[in-house]
């Protein structure tokens, strides 16, 4: 999942402090689940919104909503409409950055803000705790490092082995609390019986299918006509 995390209020006050009917929208999915984006976060911001303006002597109409995505047309066609006919000045937007983009691009003349600050691809490891475990590079090698990704989890993004700062199975960078990713890699090939993956000898990966080549996109001919 995506996970993001609030901006600081001020900040968001500050997007919006030009305009008099703002919509606050929140998203069902990734931001919700990381307790960031969901409806009651929706609640507080627009709440404190109101009462912070309220104070500022300048009162403003601050709207809630909240759809199951706001990456999917089908999902932001009521935001869609709802800008327009209620004639709302801007949008404040709590899902990821992806779904702030794919708003932006059909709000028209509509100004729309990001409320959260999109941080990784996590996935929960305790009730209030995520951990990234994924960066997205397009051209994934887990299946030689026995499911486990160096290139997110490892603090220097190293793929060939551990740096000489590796510790007792600890990172070097924050010993405490971050495991050296390729002893986690070693421990779990050696519970695959699988040590002899780490002689072999990969070729230099390939990160043109990264974020550095312009905008990435996948189509699914077998599933769509598409031309």
């Amino acid at each position: 999942m995506i996970v993001a995390d609030p901006k600081p209020f001020l900040q968001v006050k500050g997007y919006v402090e030009d305009f008099e009917k703002v919509l606050v929208v929140g998203c069902g999915t990734c931001t919700t689940v990381c307790l960031s984006g969901g409806e009651a976060e929706v609640q507080i911001l627009a709440s404190g919104l109101r009462i912070a303006f309220g104070k500022d002597g300048r009162p403003k109409t601050i709207l809630e909503d909240c759809v199951q995505r706001q990456c999917d047309v089908e999902f932001v066609l009521p935001i869609l409409s709802r800008v327009e006919s209620e004639g709302i000045d801007a949008v404040v937007s709590l899902a990821c950055g992806v779904g702030v983009n794919f708003l932006a691009d059909r709000l028209g003349k509509t100004p729309i803000f990001p409320g959260l600050d999109t941080t990784f691809y996590g996935a929960g490891m305790q009730p209030g705790l995520w951990a990234e475990m994924c960066a997205g590079c397009g051209s994934c090698i887990i299946a030689c490092t026995g499911g486990i990704c160096p290139v997110a989890r490892c603090s220097k993004h190293l793929l060939n082995g551990p740096c000489g700062g590796s510790e007792k199975g600890r990172c070097e960078v924050d010993p405490a609390n971050i495991e050296c990713v390729w002893q986690l890699i070693y421990d779990r090939l050696k519970r695959l019986g699988r040590l002899d993956d780490l002689r072999n000898l990969l070729p230099a990966k390939d990160w043109s299918t990264a974020a550095d080549g312009g905008v990435r996109r996948t189509i699914r001919e077998q599933l769509y006509d598409i031309k």
